[in-house]
């Protein structure tokens, strides 16, 4: 078939044939998988549902799809975006590439044009994208530095309810560390937060008291029964460890909720020894680790015509040997933290295999952007292929890892509810009149 597989059937009942499927992703393979984790099985579609999961070769009387040993994927997992922010790089572009640079231009821009129908629009957009690719949750940090949250979180509101069903939305405040140290704007946005069923976060920097703040927001977002989600040394200053201080008010306070770090960047650049310490103590404390390696490679260690020497991402093989939840995501997209992106998760795994070495072996690590980042973010139903689990699948025509990761798989197959969705991508010309206020 010249367009992945396009005459999958729209029966109520049929089997997926000779599938290939990630053991890492699958609960009960009914096979002892091969030196890649990769197993053969065929997969029986009911309705909206995966019904079994048998070795090749069941004799049935329902219709056959003969995937010729194509692979089969659990829907994406996208656990860190920032989809309030995405698609304004045409209006407001990073003049040098720099994290510093990024910072102005989003606030720059955020000044001039963040209102409802904007953020709204461009919302939208990047769903639209990531349902397209195959995702099916995400989870997005919002902007919430005042009067922006009262903007935002209203319009993300909409968004979740107008994407129930197709892409799953959970929302996390975005705010510098130091604000949450203004008594009001903290009652204001855990109210705000609570109100909108999402995640209380911040940026974490090295500021005096960090622990005392730290240890203030856990106690606060306790009370209000939120879990957090926190932007980590996102920097090439080895000073930085936000990590530990992290990981070490949440074993003083005894917070109960679930605590996500983000980028984790400076982990990479500390002693051996420092780094172990570091990595213990989150295990210890039951953190779990989101790498965002696309973005993180394109932000750290840039100046202006030299060649950087350093990756920018985290230790992840180390804190995963220790026991620590890993994840990898999308991060920013077509915004001044990263110019490029469209939110398709095969390309964040596809990156992220080359950039952190996810390996020789591969194995485990499609786990990465499925059903890990799921269960980290509390929904362990998403991101797993098993028996009564949804038939929401991406089939494609590549039968190994490398075949997978070798192209971009542009001619996938989305499947939701059992059935191919319209995998066309939104047009950026959409957008156009969006950014004709463009300075």
């Amino acid at each position: 078939m010249a367009r992945g597989f396009a005459k999958v059937p729209r029966a109520r009942r049929y089997v997926l044939a000779n599938t290939t499927l990630p053991a890492a992703l699958v609960d009960g393979p009914p096979a002892k998988p091969d030196g890649d984790g990769l197993v053969l099985t065929d997969l029986t579609i009911a309705g909206a549902t995966i019904e079994r999961i048998d070795p090749p070769g069941r004799r049935t009387s329902l219709l056959k799809l003969d995937l010729d040993r194509g692979m089969a994927w659990p829907c994406f997992v996208d656990m860190h975006t920032h989809i309030d922010k995405g698609h304004i790089w045409p209006r407001r572009a990073n003049p040098d590439g720099t994290f510093a640079g990024a910072l102005a231009a989003v606030e720059a821009d955020r000044r001039a044009h963040w209102r409802g129908d904007d953020v709204t629009r461009r919302m939208e957009f990047a769903l639209r994208a990531a349902y397209a690719h195959g995702t099916a949750l995400v989870r997005t940090h919002l902007d919430s530095a005042p009067p922006q949250h009262k903007i935002t979180w209203p319009a993300f509101a909409e968004m979740r309810e107008r994407w129930e069903g197709r892409v799953d939305l959970q929302g996390v405040s975005l705010f510098a560390i130091d604000a949450f140290n203004d008594d009001g704007f903290a009652a204001e946005i855990v109210r705000t937060v609570a109100d909108h069923h999402g995640v209380l976060g911040a940026v974490t920097f090295m500021i005096d008291g960090l622990d005392r703040t730290l240890e203030r927001m856990m106690l606060m977002a306790a009370d209000a029964g939120l879990d957090l989600d926190f932007h980590v040394d996102e920097t090439g200053d080895p000073s930085a460890n936000a990590l530990r201080a992290i990981a070490e008010a949440k074993l003083s306070t005894g917070f109960p909720g679930r605590i996500v770090v983000g980028h984790c960047c400076t982990l990479s650049l500390h002693s051996a020894a420092e780094a172990a310490a570091t990595i213990e103590r989150a295990a210890e404390a039951g953190l779990a680790v989101v790498s965002l390696p696309m973005c993180n490679l394109y932000l750290q260690d840039r100046a202006g015509g030299r060649t950087p020497r350093w990756r920018g991402v985290t230790l992840l093989h180390e804190l995963a040997a220790h026991g620590v939840p890993v994840a990898v995501a999308s991060d920013n997209t077509r915004d001044p933290f990263y110019a490029y992106g469209d939110l398709d998760m095969l390309e964040v795994f596809r990156e992220a295999v080359r950039i952190l070495h996810l390996d020789h072996p591969i194995a485990s690590w499609p786990a990465a952007v499925t059903r890990s980042p799921a269960a980290i973010i509390g929904r362990p139903d998403r991101g797993v292929i098993a028996a009564g689990a949804p038939a929401d699948l991406v089939l494609f025509r590549a039968r190994t890892f490398t075949e997978l990761l070798a192209r971009p798989q542009s001619d996938r197959t989305v499947l939701r509810s059992g059935t191919p969705i319209d995998r066309r991508l939104p047009d950026y010309r959409q957008l156009d009149d969006l950014m004709e206020s463009a300075p």
